[in-house]
């Protein structure tokens, strides 16, 4: 199609039964931008959350949130519909370097942010290589390089790794944090459809009232500041060190963006596997470019997959206008600040919530593909790769840094291929065909870092 340029759906009003608005289709404008809001309300818990927790500028995130989805959109040709919000795969990297609590006491020190920046702009570049290989030799060795059993431990490795910076935050105000639980578990089971899955969102503003209620939301920075001005930038430095936090991420990015494409192909019906490439080679320049910035990195984000679903509509068109409203709305210094004095109580609440959930998806991937752990070389895997990441297992290997995630990650890899050449070769292999060589077999649902819990859903995975 001609990028940016969208044929009218129909009347432009109403969508027929079993029928679809595709990316090269828009309804009628103030239907579109009406969606296009819903876009921005779906990310935004999500999106904040990650620099209230690293100590990162909202303002600043959500900008180069919407310029990495302008720019996912024109790499892909406007061929897939994605909004590019705030990585979590992101934040034990981002803390393991700056070493800051979220509303701590202690600002975040400039110096040490700019140091993992340049961490996130190597996370960048590295996806975006991986794009550029994938585009031209195509993405099946990912899935041999990484089947289920692999994904799973890794996605699961860095939720119950994160979990001590939530307890952090929890201990400032168990109160708060307590309801903030409640509210979002509440909204989970109570609510279907949108609001179920926005339970992130309206758990943490629950939160929020509960935290000014007891004195513990601080608003004198929002009057100090302008209404309209540009987001604080800040230049990246480099520490070749601390590489080895960051690089393993990129395993976790990968996957989100290949099962995006499997997902969004699924539901409109296209056959996207041609640009699977793109869309990592998009996310990886998205993420750099945040990097270079002040940003916390880029991934496709399940929240708008969800509206997607929802609506029925899957132009690309709202979503240029969700970026567009983000791009606004971090023009907006007292927007950021009011957003930047959520508390700790508030932040420890969701991120128990968020950073089990993330431990859990990894669990559902191994649900989902059956994986046999009667099968020594996937219990092996799983339970090595698991420990070194929940006890931060550490290795300085000359000036290099590896922490628990990117242990955990190797280990998984690294033992599972050797244990696997070993059993096959020894004749002890008792692996039987994944559900995910066959067709509908994702591996990992799209952005599912970031997937809020719906209450019209059970645990599939």
């Amino acid at each position: 199609m001609s990028l940016f340029r969208w044929q009218l759906h129909g009347d432009g009003k109403t969508i027929a039964s079993g029928e679809v608005v595709q990316p090269n289709e828009r309804l009628a404008w103030p239907q579109t931008i009406g969606i296009g809001a819903q876009h921005v309300v779906a990310m935004f818990g999500a999106t904040f959350l990650v620099p209230l927790l690293t100590g990162f500028d909202p303002a600043t995130t959500l900008f180069f949130t919407g310029i990495g989805t302008i720019l996912f959109l024109l790499i892909t040709a406007g061929r897939l519909p994605s909004y590019l919000g705030s990585s979590f795969a992101l934040l034990a990297p981002l803390g393991a370097v700056t070493g800051y609590v979220a509303n701590g006491g202690q600002p975040l020190d400039e110096e040490l942010a700019s140091l993992a920046q340049g961490g996130v702009i190597a996370t960048g570049l590295s996806l975006a290589l991986i794009g550029i290989i994938v585009h031209f030799a195509g993405a099946h060795w990912i899935d041999k390089l990484m089947p289920p059993v692999v994904t799973g431990a890794i996605v699961a490795l860095i939720g119950f790794n994160l979990a001590p910076a939530a307890w952090n935050n929890v201990v400032q105000a168990p109160l708060t944090a307590i309801i903030t639980i409640a509210a979002i578990l509440f909204v989970t089971v109570f609510f279907k459809g949108i609001i179920g899955r926005l339970s992130i969102l309206i758990g943490v503003i629950a939160g929020y009232i509960a935290a000014v209620a007891q004195g513990e939301v601080n608003f004198d920075r929002i009057a100090s500041e302008a209404w309209v001005g540009v987001p604080e930038f800040r230049a990246p430095s480099f520490d070749i060190s601390l590489m080895g936090l960051f690089i393993p991420v990129v395993l976790v990015l990968v996957a989100e963006n290949v099962d995006h494409v499997k997902s969004v192909s699924a539901m409109t019906g296209k056959d996207l596997d041609d640009i699977t490439g793109r869309a990592l080679f998009a996310d990886g320049l998205s993420t750099a470019l945040a990097g270079s910035g002040g940003g916390s990195g880029t991934t496709t984000y399940a929240e708008n997959i969800g509206v997607m679903a929802a609506t029925r509509v899957y132009s690309t068109a709202a979503y240029v206008i969700a970026a567009f409203v983000a791009l606004g709305l971090s023009m907006f210094p007292k927007f950021g600040e009011l957003v930047a004095t959520i508390p700790p109580g508030v932040l420890g609440g969701a991120a128990t919530v968020l950073y089990g959930m993330i431990g859990m998806l990894g669990v559902r991937i191994w649900v989902q593909n059956r994986v046999d752990f009667s099968d020594p070389v996937n219990l092996n895997t799983a339970a090595v790769a698991m420990v070194l990441a929940i006890a931060n297992y550490t290795w300085h290997w000359g000036d290099m840094v590896f922490e628990g995630i990117a242990l955990g990650s190797f280990a998984a890899i690294g033992i599972y291929h050797a244990m696997r050449f070993i059993a096959r070769k020894r004749g002890t292999s008792l692996e039987s065909p994944s559900p995910a060589s066959v067709p509908g077999g994702a591996e990992l649902d799209p952005g599912a870092l970031h997937r809020e819990p719906r209450s019209d859903e059970q645990p599939k995975n």
